[in-house]
């Protein structure tokens, strides 16, 4: 039987291995990874194994939190900004927007949505896994909060932060040892009534990737797609494969299933010759560059100061 402690490390690993298979086909058509026949193979500007500003920014946030002994949002906001002046490969031009405004950690991301008037990108999501085992000893209504105030550092419209809430409870559930989709009824009814219903339409059991009215670089499509991938496979490899094929932005998608189907099956189910190479520079930060085992590391001591 699996025990939590891996569930722990399976979502922290799990994401970071998901954003790294997705990584070479980000943006690409459809079905890629079948057709090449090649994981972990690098591409697009990423070496084999290679993570993400997803897996980076959840670094970020987790090591944030083991730090400050809790949910400090100046810090996190401070190092999200530190992490952009770094020169990151790769940063979504909505948080880029935000960390690099030059307003005030409170008011950066409301600005920005004001302005723009969109703010409803997959970026919170993406960097969720870490913050997720951290807060799951808190029970769902804190887990959801604390999700939310996360969310707000870089994301000014509520769609970005209920889709990062039930995430990270879709993750504490899983990290109880129940069922993640099993639990979706009781989760939809905590978010906000006013985006209820369309998070519903994308985590209902008939609910495809092939209905999306948006790209899966929005948070409905995003977490739909992570949901719809655990809930027709078995097993984590097969979960992440079938969202890094879907195509369109493939890092996000697969770190977002990684972490759910991590959390459902354990460290122990992500396949060995996936995290051997992975890596996660962090920019910004020196020559810091963590591995598998380092991620592990991470995962135990957040699920640990969480409990307490």
């Amino acid at each position: 039987m699996t025990s939590r402690s891996d569930r722990a490390e399976g979502a922290v690993l799990g994401s970071a291995t998901g954003d790294a298979l997705g990584a070479p086909y980000e943006f690409g058509p459809a079905g890629q990874l079948t057709a090449r026949g090649e994981e972990m193979r690098g591409g697009g500007g990423w070496d084999p194994g290679e993570a993400t500003d997803d897996t980076q920014m959840a670094v970020l946030v987790g090591e944030s939190l083991l730090e400050r002994g809790g949910l400090d949002l100046p810090d996190v906001f401070g190092r999200f900004r530190r992490w952009a002046a770094g020169q990151p490969k790769d940063i979504g031009l909505q948080t880029e927007d935000v960390l690099t405004s030059g307003e005030p950690w409170d008011l950066a991301a409301a600005l920005h949505f004001q302005v723009n008037l969109r703010a409803a990108g997959n970026g919170s999501l993406m960097r969720a896994a870490t913050s997720a085992v951290y807060f799951a000893s808190a029970g769902r209504e804190r887990t959801m909060d604390a999700a939310r105030r996360i969310a707000a550092l870089t994301h000014g419209d509520r769609a970005a932060w209920e889709g990062t809430a039930v995430l990270h409870e879709l993750v504490r559930v899983a990290l109880d040892g129940a069922g993640p989709v099993a639990s979706l009824p009781a989760t939809l009814a905590s978010v906000h009534p006013e985006h209820r219903e369309r998070y519903g339409i994308v985590l209902a059991p008939d609910w495809h990737p092939g209905l999306a009215t948006e790209f899966n670089g929005a948070v409905w499509p995003c977490l739909g797609s992570a949901v719809w991938a655990l809930r027709t496979t078995t097993g984590f490899a097969e979960a992440v494969r079938a969202a890094v094929d879907l195509g369109g932005d493939t890092d996000t998608v697969g770190a977002v299933t990684g972490a759910l189907a991590g959390a459902r099956y354990g460290a122990q189910a992500i396949p060995g010759h996936w995290t051997a190479g992975l890596h996660v520079p962090l920019p910004g930060f020196g020559d810091r560059v963590l591995d598998a085992g380092d991620l592990r590391g991470l995962a135990q001591r957040l699920a640990a100061a969480g409990a307490r």
